[in-house]
């Protein structure tokens, strides 16, 4: 049989390097800058978003209570919650400029 405790031993090294590492850690539910501006800009364009969710997930009462502690509008608590979650499992947003109609 052969011997592997070389490679055993060299395998706990790496591990415990990498514990060891420092590795910062991101507060995943903080929102991203560009979101952050995209809802502070009152001019941006707003559209509806209309989807049947269960009711025994009390989202619409939860989101009136976050509303009425945090001052934080409906739509935003939507658009934060949904672009921190999507941005998480990998679709950011496209957020260029919308492009001006030629004259």
């Amino acid at each position: 049989m052969p011997d592997h405790s070389l490679y055993a031993r060299r395998l706990r090294e790496i591990a415990d390097a990498l514990d060891a590492e420092v590795q910062p850690f991101e507060d995943v539910l903080a929102p991203h800058p560009d979101t952050m501006d995209t809802i502070r800009n009152r001019h941006a364009r707003r559209g509806q978003l209309n989807y049947a969710v269960p009711d025994a997930l009390q989202l619409q009462r939860r989101i009136r209570r976050y509303n009425a502690d945090h001052d934080i509008a409906h739509g935003d608590v939507v658009a934060l919650a949904l672009d921190i979650w999507l941005r998480a499992k990998g679709y950011p947003p496209d957020l260029k400029p919308p492009e001006r109609d030629a004259p």
